[in-house]
């Protein structure tokens, strides 16, 4: 019997960079690429007995190794699914960072904060209610970089666990809960900011006024993933309701 020859998937490649605990990144993109694009993920090195802030900028140092790590793997782009260390940068330093990551990798790299800066700033908008499942002091460092960037945060939903501010412990009730007792307008723009809070279900929870703009930090970097990647994403049948929400937010704008 002759040899087949095997074909090579021509279906765009999205490179992933994790935090190890993050439970959460890899299951919702799976949700919003669907069959289409593939995605490769690496993880960051564990930091035993760091602080928090020790840790970001442990990611933050070793990231061009673990992009590197990748190889020659042929990405169209990558993504650091990790805001926080890259709220460090705030915006401008952001941007930098990444466009010199793009360069020694040879594909573009974006942090999942300056993707979802980019789409905010693609659907034009300049006002949002920031729900952060960080310890306070990381999600007013959240505040900052937006307000940095321009925009306007009118209200912060600060998110937590039994009193504890762990992103990778919050429940979707737990979530809706929390939103409700604070008493967010119903057409607040909803920011929700960090790649381990699990956001799906309370996005489609939440899913009732179309005009309504809903922004988790996976949504916005998958968002940014297929465009960078060529791709025209929520515009074809079979995508992830939330995108086909996006592009028809991105065009009325």
């Amino acid at each position: 019997m002759g040899e087949i020859a095997m074909g090579i998937p021509s279906a765009p490649r999205i490179g992933l960079v994790v935090p190890p605990e993050n439970p959460n990144a890899e299951p919702e993109y799976t949700q919003l690429l669907g069959r289409g694009p593939t995605f490769h993920t690496t993880r960051f090195p564990t930091t035993p007995d760091s602080t928090l802030r020790d840790m970001l900028d442990t990611y933050n140092e070793v990231l061009p190794d673990v992009l590197a790590g990748f190889g020659r793997l042929p990405l169209d782009a990558a993504v650091v699914a990790c805001s926080a260390s890259h709220y460090l940068h705030a915006p401008d330093g952001d941007r930098e960072f990444c466009a010199e990551l793009s360069e020694r990798t040879g594909f573009p790299v974006r942090s999942s904060a300056l993707a979802t800066l980019d789409a905010l700033r693609a659907l034009d908008l300049t006002r949002l209610t920031l729900v952060s499942p960080y310890e306070p002091w990381l999600t007013e460092l959240s505040r900052s970089y937006w307000e940095r960037a321009g925009l306007t945060v009118e209200r912060v939903v600060q998110v937590s666990t039994d009193g504890r501010f762990d992103p990778y412990t919050v429940t979707t009730d737990g979530l809706l809960a929390q939103l409700r007792r604070q008493d967010v307008p119903e057409d607040a723009t909803l920011l929700f900011t960090g790649t381990g809070m699990f956001t799906l279900d309370a996005l489609a929870e939440l899913d009732g006024d179309p005009d309504r703009v809903l922004l988790s930090s996976n949504l916005a970097s998958v968002w940014w993933a297929l465009r960078t990647a060529g791709g025209r994403p929520g515009e074809a049948a079979g995508d992830h309701p939330l995108l086909r929400r996006l592009a028809r937010r991105a065009v009325a704008a």
